[in-house]
């Protein structure tokens, strides 16, 4: 297991420390990068996502509720022990501790953890926490913009948009063009790489990574709490079995890259952001192979 969760790791670290290398070396404009990310990969992935996914989602209804009351809770609880903080700073802590990787980290690892039938947990999982990011993500960033422009600004994300044609698209047994499927299929796997790319070249040209306060207490809550918070709400819902595992394990998931692409977006905290990124992908190391011995006892 211990070799599974670093070929898992490992690429991802390596992915970051070239981008950061890159990011040092030469002059990148990230802000054309983070938008690329943000109005035409992740968008893309979604879509992809949505329509070859064979997940049936009546059948996951409960976990994709549990899944919302547990980011819902992880959002309360930055708050919480954010409070003192300064208000962009306090908005990054509840970024760092609701939005949890899982995808490029959290399907594998539930790959490896529980086999395929844990890996479609994981991947409605996904699907479910693309919506809630770019939903409450720009909510939680928004600031004192006030809800109304904050909901205009979230419609004006193409992710959303995509994510509503492809469960159009279902619906009604539609299938796009077989050339356009393979480009679109071309350009979500560009996204993950992207991403962390992406996420690198800020840290390369940000200097070394600020291991404040606010930047432990977001990471200890991400990795610690929420696998606790996790098994809580789920079985309080209703959860059992490979449904409750599984909700767990992608509780114990770091932050995700996303939120750091919405903080640059939004002009938020994006340094604290960044560096919780990458403090809980290495503490994650120690969360996921603490929670998944403990997976085979949940009830």
């Amino acid at each position: 297991m211990l070799s599974a969760l670093l070929t898992v790791v490992l690429p991802v670290l390596l992915i970051l420390g070239l981008g950061a290398l890159v990011g040092n070396r030469l002059s990148l404009d990230s802000t054309t990068i983070n938008r690329l990310n943000l109005y035409l990969l992740t968008p893309t992935l979604a879509l992809n996502t949505l329509l070859h996914t064979e997940a049936k989602p009546r059948e996951l209804a409960t976990l994709v509720l549990a899944y919302f009351v547990l980011s819902g809770a992880g959002v309360l609880l930055g708050y919480l022990a954010g409070y003192r903080q300064p208000g962009p700073t306090r908005r990054a802590v509840m970024a760092c501790v609701s939005i949890g990787n899982n995808g490029n980290f959290g399907l594998p690892v539930a790959l490896f953890a529980l086999g395929q039938a844990g890996f479609d947990q994981a991947l409605v999982i996904f699907l479910s926490s693309v919506v809630l990011t770019f939903t409450a993500g720009p909510l939680i960033f928004g600031g004192g913009g006030g809800l109304w422009p904050t909901l205009r600004g979230v419609l004006k994300l193409p992710v959303v948009w995509c994510i509503a044609a492809a469960l159009i698209m279902r619906g009604l047994h539609l299938a796009l063009p077989l050339g356009l499927d393979r480009g679109l299929g071309l350009l979500a796997g560009a996204t993950l790489p992207m991403v962390l790319l992406s996420l690198g070249v800020q840290l390369g040209t940000g200097g070394r990574p600020r291991l404040n306060f606010p930047v432990w207490l977001a990471s200890g809550l991400r990795v610690f709490a929420m696998p606790l918070l996790g098994l809580i709400i789920g079985y309080a819902i209703g959860l059992r079995g490979l449904h409750l595992q599984g909700l767990v394990l992608s509780s114990a998931m770091p932050t995700a890259v996303n939120a750091f692409v919405l903080s640059k977006e939004y002009r938020a905290d994006s340094d604290t952001v960044a560096s919780t990124v990458l403090v809980t992908t290495l503490l994650s190391v120690v969360g996921v192979a603490i929670v998944v011995p403990l997976l085979g006892r949940l009830p």
